[in-house]
C-alpha cells in the first residue's frame, strides 16, 4: 500500500513538472520578452519583476486572467486557450513558491484530450487575431469569454443553422429618437438594462424606463457577427461546442 501512494505521489509531482515546463514555454512566449516581464520572471525588463514576491495563488490567477486597470497588463482570460492559462499560472506560481493545485493540472489535461477538430475550434472562438469579431465577444464558455448572450444550452446542428440563429431576445429600442437593436438583461421600476449591438463589442446601458421604449424583434441578425469565419472556421466550432459546452 505503501508503496502504491509513493508511486501515485511521484506521477502527481511528474505531471507538475510538466504542467510547469509548458507555462515556462506560454509565458516566454506571451510574457518573458523585453517590453513585459523578462526572461524567467526576473527584473530588467519594462514590467515588475514576478519571481519571489510572495504572491499567493489567488493573487495570479486574478492579475493574469483579468488584468490590472490603469496600467499596460492586460487581462489574458480571453486571450490564452484553458490548458495554457492553467500551465501559465502553474508557472508564475512556482517563481513564487507555490505547487501547481490538482484543479490547474486537471483542467490542461482535459483542454489537451479535445479531438483536433475541437482544438481548432476552442482556438477560433476566442482567436485575439479577430479582435471584438470573435465568439467570445458575447459567449462565454468553460469559464472564459464575455457572457453577454445566454449560456449555450443547445448546439446548433450545422454550419447553415449557426449562421441563421434565432435571436428573439433581441429587440428594437428606440432613446431620444435613437433606434438600436438591444438585447435586455433587466427591466425594473427604476432602470432599464440593455446591450447596445449596433456594433461590436456590446455596449451595455442603463437607461430610466421613461425615456427607452422596446418593440419586440430587431433587424440584427446573428449572421452579421460571425461573417469573419468560414464554413470550415465554424464547422471547427461547433465540434468545440460539442465537446465542451453541452455535457
Amino acid at each position: 500500500m505503501n508503496r502504491l501512494i509513493l508511486l501515485l505521489l511521484a506521477a502527481s509531482a511528474a505531471n507538475a513538472q510538466d504542467l510547469v515546463a509548458r507555462g515556462a514555454d506560454v509565458y516566454a512566449k506571451s510574457c518573458g520578452t523585453g517590453y513585459c516581464h523578462a526572461p524567467k520572471g526576473g527584473g530588467g525588463g519594462a514590467a515588475p519583476r514576478l519571481a519571489a514576491r510572495g504572491f499567493t495563488e489567488e493573487y495570479i490567477s486574478q492579475t493574469v486572467q483579468r488584468g490590472i486597470s490603469g496600467t499596460a497588463m492586460p487581462g489574458f482570460a480571453g486571450v490564452l486557450p484553458r490548458g495554457e492559462m492553467a500551465a501559465v499560472l502553474a508557472y508564475i506560481g512556482s517563481l513564487n513558491g507555490i505547487a501547481p493545485s490538482r484543479g490547474p493540472a486537471q483542467e490542461a489535461e482535459a483542454e489537451d484530450k479535445l479531438a483536433p477538430d475541437a482544438a481548432r475550434g476552442r482556438g477560433l472562438f476566442f482567436d485575439a487575431v479577430r479582435g471584438f469579431g470573435r465568439c467570445s465577444t458575447c459567449h462565454e464558455v468553460a469559464g472564459r469569454g464575455i457572457p453577454v448572450a445566454s449560456p449555450i444550452a443547445t448546439v446548433p446542428s450545422d454550419v447553415a443553422a449557426l449562421r441563421q440563429l434565432a435571436t428573439p431576445q433581441v429587440h428594437t429600442a428606440t432613446v431620444a429618437g435613437e433606434t438600436f437593436p438591444a438585447l435586455v438583461v433587466s427591466q425594473g421600476k427604476n432602470q432599464v438594462k440593455v446591450y447596445d449591438l449596433t456594433a461590436p463589442p456590446p455596449v451595455l446601458r442603463t437607461l430610466a424606463p421613461a425615456s427607452v421604449q422596446l418593440k419586440d424583434g430587431s433587424s440584427w441578425r446573428h449572421s452579421s457577427v460571425v461573417s469573419s469565419y468560414s464554413d470550415a472556421d465554424l464547422q471547427a466550432i461547433l465540434a468545440f461546442l460539442r465537446a465542451t459546452a453541452v455535457r
